[in-house]
This record gives structure tokens, sequence and C-alpha cells, in this order.
């Protein structure tokens, strides 16, 4: 954990995502699935978007998937990125058969692979506050 973090943090006060933060604050990585059709989401809704149920229960996730797609940036979008440039924005298909856009850690960008097994990794970036990464498995 930073001393100050300077990036975007995201906003804790919102009844709908409170669960997540939490959870993740608690290294635990859950979604919300469905209890009509079972379907699991992300990012977190108000109701399912497969059968517009707005009945749901948090369920951990295995914390596991594989990267299905990447994009490396050079250009510096926000100051909170000085000196962290290139950094990458990936797309991990988890094992649930849902996908999470995230940053891959712990890993060059020269080794980044299609299908490449990952896990979940918790940065705690704040005393409240924990980022949903992944890295190597």
């Amino acid at each position: 954990m930073t001393a100050e973090y300077k990036k975007v943090l995201p906003d804790l006060k919102g009844e709908d995502t409170r669960p997540f933060w939490d959870n993740l604050k608690a290294h635990r990585f859950c979604l919300q699935k469905c209890l009509e059709c079972g379907h699991i989401r992300f990012p977190v809704q108000t109701s399912c978007p497969d059968c517009l149920s707005g009945r749901f229960e948090w369920q951990q996730m295995s914390g596991k998937g594989k990267v299905w797609s990447w994009v490396q940036f050079y250009q510096l979008y926000h100051r909170g990125w000085e000196g962290e440039t290139p950094y990458n924005v990936a797309y991990v298909l988890l094992d649930e058969g849902i996908g999470v856009i995230t940053n891959l850690v712990n890993i060059e960008h020269e080794a980044i692979r299609m299908e490449m097994p990952v896990e979940v990794y918790y940065d705690d970036v704040t005393p409240d506050v924990t980022l949903l990464k992944f890295q190597p498995a």
C-alpha cells in the first residue's frame, strides 16, 4: 500500500456497490448471482440483464481465469499514472464464465499472453480501498 494514492478511487458510498468493495477489502472476490436464472453479473447492477429479476445473492468467485484480451497504454491519460507507463488494461474471463476488466500485476508486459492462466490479486491501495487485479497463476 502506498502512502499517497494518486489515481482515481471508487465511490464507496453507493448502496448497491458497497458489498462489492467491502468484500474486496476483506480479500473476498464476490459477484452478484441472480436467484432466478443463475446469471453471474459484473459490473454491479440492480437487476439481472438476462431475466430482469432484482433478486440476487453475493457469491464468492474462484478468483481464477484466463487473459482473453489486453492493451498496453503508453500515453499518459491521467496524472495518477505518471511514472507507471506503459500500463496494461486486461479483460479476464473468469472460470465462472463472466469477464472483468482489470490490470495484470507481477508480470512484464512482454510476457502477457492470450489464454494465460491468472488468479486474483487484492491491491490494498488505501486503508479503505482494495482494488481487484490479477496476476499469473
